[in-house]
């Protein structure tokens, strides 16, 4: 299976996003538009851009990069209830079928500022009941015409979507490490992304997830993998480090006491947990960002030259991952460096699992 590598754009209102350097019309569609097309000439198929309250509508960008750019994949994070299916199937198959089928998806149930838009929390099951239900609608509303469904979450009545979006529509990709959410991906997913664990954490739940996709009779084609994580890449393994660790003195010098930084998230919190373990795990796994603030896909960091880090990503790959959600900053730099430093090495077909 040919890998997919994608960029990460960011997507908030204040510079400065993981030691950004960009100032100077950051947030403006010209800043985020060359972002976009610098990652579509060196390599990247295209980019996550993130979302939650409080942040410009990722929707809206999504479309604006899409109008700016003619290969590149805008991979829209979205969130059940801060929309509704049929609003949002209609949505996506618009900017799908606009972009000539280069619509993605990162469907996201963690915690938002959800009463700002007047939305509700439930508990985890119930969050995850609700995703399940949405992407299913969607599905269908992308392929039937004149769907009814009444559901204990979302219900539609005779709904058909117009435009229809390319083929069965946008893939959708998923995130999360709890039971609930493991289900979700099982049966719904096209693609399951999990954040930079060592290699036998991810080949763990690659294995459970197989398993539980044929014990929920999943009617989906098989689901795919994805790595989400921060590549830190220089000339040279020392250069590499020498960097990384400077980077990370840095943030401990401006950080808040660590036991601050634990969350609910059941797959942050495995990464956080990660550092007992020790700084470096795998070949070239840091895990001492995660002490001093790195939340996310900045928790973990793949350190190394490009050699170096192109063996560790293979090494994922060669545990069934095809999807690779890439970054580091400054953005606009880096974008450059790491396309042009890893995707070559990458690009020779990955073995098949």
């Amino acid at each position: 299976m040919s890998p997919t590598f994608l960029w990460y754009i960011p997507n908030t209102v204040e510079p400065g996003h993981r030691g950004d350097d960009a100032v100077d019309g950051y947030g403006t569609l010209d800043h985020s538009a060359e972002l976009a097309l610098t990652a579509e000439r060196h390599g990247w198929s295209g980019a996550l851009i993130g979302t939650g309250w409080g942040r410009p509508d990722t929707f809206t960008v999504a479309t604006a990069l899409a109008a700016r750019t003619t290969t590149f994949q805008p991979l829209a994070a979205i969130r059940p209830g801060y929309w509704q299916p049929a609003h949002f199937a209609s949505a996506a198959a618009t900017l799908d079928r606009l972009s000539g089928g280069r619509l993605l998806i990162n469907i996201v149930s963690g915690k938002d500022n959800l009463a700002a838009y007047g939305d509700v929390e439930g508990d985890q099951a119930q969050r995850y009941a609700r995703t399940r239900e949405f992407m299913r609608i969607t599905r269908r509303l992308w392929t039937e015409e004149l769907v009814t469904y009444e559901g204990e979450h979302f219900s539609v009545t005779d709904s058909t979507v117009a435009p229809r979006p390319y083929g069965k529509g946008p893939r959708l990709y998923f995130g999360g490490a709890s039971p609930a959410a493991e289900k979700v991906a099982a049966t719904e997913a096209d693609v399951q992304l999990f954040w930079g664990e060592p290699l036998e954490g991810v080949a763990d739940r690659i294995g459970r997830l197989r398993e539980l996709s044929s014990d929920l009779d999943r009617d989906l084609p098989p689901l795919e993998f994805g790595l989400r994580i921060t590549t830190l890449v220089r000339d040279t393994t020392e250069e590499a480090w020498r960097d990384a660790e400077a980077k990370v003195a840095d943030m401990a010098a401006r950080s808040a006491s660590p036991e601050l930084l634990r969350g609910p998230a059941v797959g942050q919190q495995r990464l956080l947990d990660l550092a007992a373990r020790g700084d470096v795990l795998d070949s070239c796994l840091y895990t001492a960002p995660g002490r001093y603030g790195g939340g996310g896909a900045g928790t973990t960091w793949l350190v190394g030259s490009a050699d170096d880090v192109a063996a560790a990503l293979r090494a994922y790959a060669g545990l069934g991952i095809t999807h690779f959600v890439l970054s580091d900053t400054p953005y606009q730099r880096e974008t450059a460096r790491v396309g042009d430093a890893l995707i070559h090495r990458l690009r020779e077909p990955l073995p098949v699992v």
